[in-house]
């Protein structure tokens, strides 16, 4: 339980933290699960460096897919969509789970996959195959990392869902992995596809909002009603909430933000420092919607219903993110860009810019045609019409395929799986010690300073 001091810290002391971050006052360096002890900060490197390391190229991208739930059912649909994949293996603890995805693949004319659902560990034998290029992974948070490995010690790319890991020693192993085998570990994150991210993208890029200063973004989304719902991400999402208390889900708001500042490509993300507030809306829910005699009504909540971090990059700019799942409110991710010329802001989308009449928000809409990017002019029709998260979900997919097969680097690699999941841990950290800023691993090793773009 927080003591009284880390429990009523007003907005001054906040602020007052933030402001010691700043100065580089009183930093915790964290690197292990919870822990820094034993664990270096940054481990000698285990292999080359992943970074501009494009795929080999493929004519055909074969895949093998674990975890075929809500989720993963909609990314294999996505991926059958898309020419020269084949659907080659499934796995999934639920036999009828596999054997709906076997049906999927079928239907969409190709051969039956192999279907695996033995045990916990089947997936193993899924990663052992010799006919598989990529595996996607599509499966409750802690079971992320040991997949992956296991997917890229068995010679495969890895696409992984959000988070890539839950601690800071579970993200330096996806790093060490990766170069270790040579092989990609991509964090499958749709929102960094979306239509309005990919074109706010390219206005960054060509210096609409001028030199960037200050981003903010966030995962606010009403998840009571699902994560009590008894079944899917109820199963297992909800028991974060009795063991953690942070940031839970940081990449779907910090994803895109990142991408702007290019976090990774000349800046790095430097100090992090968080506060959540109370716990109040999972215990109101369980209290007032659940039956007296209902297991769940013994459940212990610590995650306070807002967590606000804020983090400066190397170069000096600043990001809030902030997570809340359990409050009523409408769905937010923020996805605010500012700068010297200007300033986007998402939901509704609105933008800024300098010299603008009446110092107000303007639409978007005219400049749509100059900035919207290519990929969904290309695509957009066959995304929308798949539809999953707007078509973002089928735009992420059939980017990370092409890529494989002309042989180009990812958009998006293992130091931005690893850059962009670890402010789950941190925040936890930092809120543990009343907000001290913590400083973040650089998984880079140093390579982001000379990488551009």
């Amino acid at each position: 339980m927080a003591s009284k001091r880390e429990r009523g810290l007003t907005r001054r002391d906040f602020l007052r933290t933030a402001v010691a971050a700043g100065a580089g006052v009183g930093l915790v360096r964290i690197a292990g699960a919870g822990s820094s002890a034993g664990v270096e900060a940054t481990p000698p490197a285990v292999g080359p460096s992943m970074i501009g390391v494009p795929y080999e190229g493929f004519r055909t991208v074969r895949v093998g897919i674990i975890g075929v739930g809500g989720r993963g059912t909609g990314l294999l649909g996505d991926l059958l969509a898309i020419p020269d994949v084949q659907v080659k293996a499934i796995c999934d603890i639920v036999r009828d789970k596999v054997l709906n995805a076997q049906r999927m693949v079928v239907r969409a004319g190709q051969p039956i996959p192999e279907g695996y659902w033995a045990s916990e560990t089947d997936y193993e034998n899924l990663c052992k195959r010799d006919d598989l290029d990529l595996i996607y992974i599509a499966t409750p948070w802690d079971w992320h990392v040991p997949m992956a490995v296991s997917g890229m010690l068995c010679g495969k790319h890895v696409g992984v869902e959000v988070p890539a890991a839950t601690t800071v020693k579970d993200c330096w192993k996806l790093v060490d992995t990766s170069e270790k085998t040579r092989k990609h570990c991509v964090m499958l994150e749709n929102v960094c596809y979306g239509y309005s991210e990919m074109m706010v993208l390219n206005m960054v890029r060509a210096g609409l909002f001028g030199e960037l200063t200050h981003g903010e973004a966030a995962y606010i989304h009403d998840l009571r009603g699902l994560l009590f719902s008894g079944g899917g991400e109820a199963l297992w999402r909800r028991e974060a909430h009795t063991k953690r208390n942070g940031n839970l889900y940081p990449t779907h708001g910090l994803g895109p933000v990142a991408q702007y500042m290019g976090v990774n490509r000349g800046d790095k993300f430097d100090v992090l420092v968080s506060l959540s507030s109370p716990e109040k809306g999972f215990t109101l829910w369980q209290q007032t919607r659940l039956a007296s005699d209902d297991p769940r009504r013994k459940e212990k909540y610590v995650c306070g219903d807002m967590n606000t971090s804020i983090i400066r990059t190397a170069l000096g700019r600043t990001i809030m993110l902030q997570h809340d799942t359990v409050s009523p409110r409408p769905y937010d991710r923020i996805n605010l860009i500012s700068g010297t010329k200007g300033t986007f802001r998402g939901f509704p989308d609105r933008i800024f810019i300098d010299g603008q009449p009446d110092h107000d928000w303007q639409s978007l809409d005219p400049f749509r045609e100059r900035y919207e990017h290519p990929l969904w002019k290309k695509e957009g029709e066959m995304a929308r019409k798949l539809g999953g998260h707007g078509g973002m979900d089928y735009i992420m997919s059939f980017r990370l395929i092409e890529c494989m097969k002309e042989g180009l680097v990812p958009d998006m690699d293992v130091y931005d799986a690893a850059a962009w999941s670890v402010p789950g841990p941190l925040s936890e950290e930092s809120n543990r010690k009343g907000g001290m800023p913590v400083k973040f691993p650089d998984f880079t090793r140093g390579r982001w300073k000379e990488r551009k773009g």
